[in-house]
């Protein structure tokens, strides 16, 4: 038997790598986690490496793309009732890395143990995707649609923002991880200063000569 039911390997994903996390808490991000889970679900090692033929890695990459949904979801969730969510964007990307951790909670161990996969300078690449991923669908759910500059600005900060706040909560042993919630709000308060202050800094140089505009008027001249 090589499953407990018609659905073909990719149809697994999500219910696989939610058994490997548990698993993945004690014995790592590892075959062994893998096949452990499997058997619980009454798959044999060979369907599970077609499930993930990618292995571990491949697994804490779909993990990381299913908090992304998750995360998505209920932000939509809330977003659907007004009474749901304050609309201040400090509020709602507060509330967006809220909800992220507070549903990684039961799994936080799991967490630890794929950062530290990821930390491995093989795999700094993946490690940057999946972080540009999740920041890039927060301000997608907020409504950022720019395709300028602030588009990588946003995402940069926000990246800043959100890896900083996830080291403190893998670690935070306080009641109802009060000192993760505490570091968020700090950070999130610099960032709407920074972001004050950017705005009036480009404010007061709107007059000023610009390169780009004199190039623009060469090209485009007015008649």
């Amino acid at each position: 038997m090589t499953s407990a039911d018609d659905r073909i390997p990719q149809e697994w994903r999500d219910d696989l790598v939610e058994a490997i996390m548990i698993h993945a808490a004690f014995d790592g991000w590892t075959w062994a986690a893998m096949n452990r889970a499997g058997t619980e679900l009454g798959l044999t090692q060979g369907f599970v490496r077609l499930v993930f033929p990618g292995g571990p890695l491949e697994a804490i990459d779909h993990m990381m793309r299913r908090a992304d949904r998750l995360m998505l979801d209920e932000l939509e969730r809330r977003a659907a009732d007004p009474d749901g969510m304050d609309q201040r964007i400090r509020a709602r990307i507060t509330a967006a890395i809220r909800i992220r951790f507070e549903q990684a909670a039961p799994h936080r161990e799991a967490v630890r143990r794929a950062l530290g996969v990821l930390a491995l300078p093989q795999n700094a690449a993946l490690s940057a995707k999946s972080l540009w991923r999740t920041v890039d669908v927060i301000w997608h759910a907020l409504g950022d649609r720019s395709t300028d500059y602030n588009h990588y600005t946003k995402r940069a900060t926000l990246a800043a923002v959100y890896s900083s706040c996830l080291l403190v909560w893998i670690a935070d042993d306080s009641e109802d991880c009060a000192e993760t919630w505490a570091f968020l709000d700090r950070r999130i308060e610099n960032v709407m200063q920074f972001e004050k202050l950017k705005a009036q800094w480009r404010k007061s140089t709107d007059n000023l000569p610009s390169l780009t505009r004199f190039l623009g008027r060469l090209r485009y001249p007015v008649r």
